[in-house]
């Protein structure tokens, strides 16, 4: 997203992005997970040093099992999940739009 005035109001969408997963299925926050920084954070930088990181090695390819991946590639599987990818695309750009409001 880039935001070039606010008077008018200018927001731009890139089609394209990063989809970064964490490398441990979320748990939610409770004093004994708290410290995992693998369940709680998708930070590469974080998750590259876990020992069930999975490097994305096609930049095309809709690898399912990367944790770092193109966002259309995740569309593409969150398609082949049955989701309503475009009715997704444009709650996020509600909620980019209000959330630029709000400011």
């Amino acid at each position: 997203m880039l935001l070039t005035g606010v008077n008018p109001l200018r927001i731009y969408l890139f089609e394209e992005g990063l989809a970064r997963f964490a490398t441990e299925l979320y748990k939610p926050a409770k004093r004994d997970n708290m410290d995992n920084l693998f369940m709680h954070l998708t930070n590469y930088a974080i998750n590259k040093k876990s020992s069930a990181y999975q490097q994305n090695d096609d930049d095309e390819a809709a690898d399912e099992s990367a944790h770092k991946r193109s966002l259309s590639s995740l569309y593409e599987h969150l398609e082949n999940l049955g989701y309503d990818v475009k009715s997704l695309k444009l709650k996020i750009e509600d909620l980019i739009v209000k959330t630029i409001i709000t400011a």
